[in-house]
């Protein structure tokens, strides 16, 4: 009843008397959400109390904390990390049937413990001038020897990549995904460093001609007020991977009510507005991430290049295969 009276005065833009403020603990840059939580809070008049840190040392710092934590909603990047905090108790489930009907079923947890807000797809770019947009197709083409020293990218240790190869793994399997980590590492045109901006400037600067990135990264250059930065970002093409088999890689920033809350009822009103329309509309026109939710707009920017298919695979199994995928790396030599 209490959720219900609350939702009825949220559509009406008023407060319930001795509403809670809310609390989150957000591995995104304050940039990146708090204008969505003002309007949320315009909306509601629930206030929201953002703490910002590192993915990992929020997860280990609500492991810490444990019932006492002051969290009432963890708000982090890729699925794999979601997982581990469900698998350290360290979140709520909910029962929501907005949520379950507008998140597809691969970008959520199985069990309501923690929803995609927005989707980000870990793509292959390409030097313009030196590589022919047909010349590739696939993430695997990246480990063919036409390719030797000529491939950039972040190293092992970052979760963008342990999530793709983690896919691959549940997909692949064991056998044919340590094989394209080894031919991946041969092709290595130097060792892994960086962050994805740095893997599209060494492209453009001549250092390899291929990087994998997550898009939302290159449309940032594209549209930076720095011209140095938006020429390198236009020296680069974006291919698709895999578009002819299980489709690009995507991932999701995502959201779960902490175990800990004692304002269940606010905590859930925010997640839910966080995948209502505006909310999904800011993520594609602002952060140049793709809305989780089906038929919301996106920025001109990622419409101009095009409509692809995003491999289907539930999220939760990155996760699942988190470590197998860090053992194959290191087993590979990716650094």
């Amino acid at each position: 009843m209490k959720r219900l009276v609350l939702l009825t005065l949220l559509s009406m833009g008023l407060q319930a008397p001795g509403m809670a403020d809310i609390n989150v603990y957000s591995a995104r840059k304050e940039a990146l959400i708090k204008p969505l939580f003002d309007e949320f809070t315009e909306t509601s008049g629930i206030r929201v109390n953002l703490v910002t840190g590192e993915a990992d040392a929020l997860i280990k710092r609500l492991e810490l904390e444990g019932a006492r934590s002051p969290a009432d909603l963890l708000l982090t990047v890729d699925a794999g990390r979601l997982y581990r905090a469900k698998e350290k108790g360290l979140l709520r489930a909910v029962d929501s049937a907005f949520l379950n009907r507008v998140v597809p079923a691969s970008y959520r947890d199985t069990d309501g413990y923690w929803y995609g807000l927005s989707l980000r797809a870990r793509a292959i770019v390409y030097a313009k001038s030196k590589v022919a947009p047909g010349a590739l197709s696939s993430y695997e083409d990246l480990a063919h020897p036409v390719w030797n020293k000529q491939v950039c990218v972040r190293s092992s240790s970052n979760i963008y990549n342990q999530s793709l190869t983690a896919s691959m793994l549940a997909q692949l399997g064991q056998a044919a995904t340590q094989r394209w980590i080894t031919g991946l590492v041969d092709n290595f045109a130097r060792q892994p460093k960086g962050g994805d901006r740095d893997q599209i400037k060494a492209v453009a600067a001549g250092q390899c001609k291929l990087a994998l990135v997550n898009t939302y990264y290159l449309a940032g250059m594209l549209s930076s007020d720095n011209t140095r930065t938006r020429a390198a970002a236009a020296a680069v093409g974006l291919l698709w991977p895999n578009q002819e088999g299980r489709g690009t890689h995507v991932n999701v920033s995502g959201a779960g009510l902490t175990q800990a809350t004692g304002n269940e009822a606010e905590a859930l009103s925010l997640l839910e507005y966080l995948l209502s329309v505006p909310a999904q509309r800011w993520y594609g026109e602002t952060n140049h991430e793709f809305p989780v939710r089906d038929g919301v707009a996106v920025s001109a920017l990622l419409e101009s290049w095009g409509a692809f298919k995003a491999d289907d695979l539930n999220l939760s199994l990155l996760g699942e295969y988190n470590q197998a995928a860090i053992k194959a790396m290191d087993r590979g030599g990716w650094q």
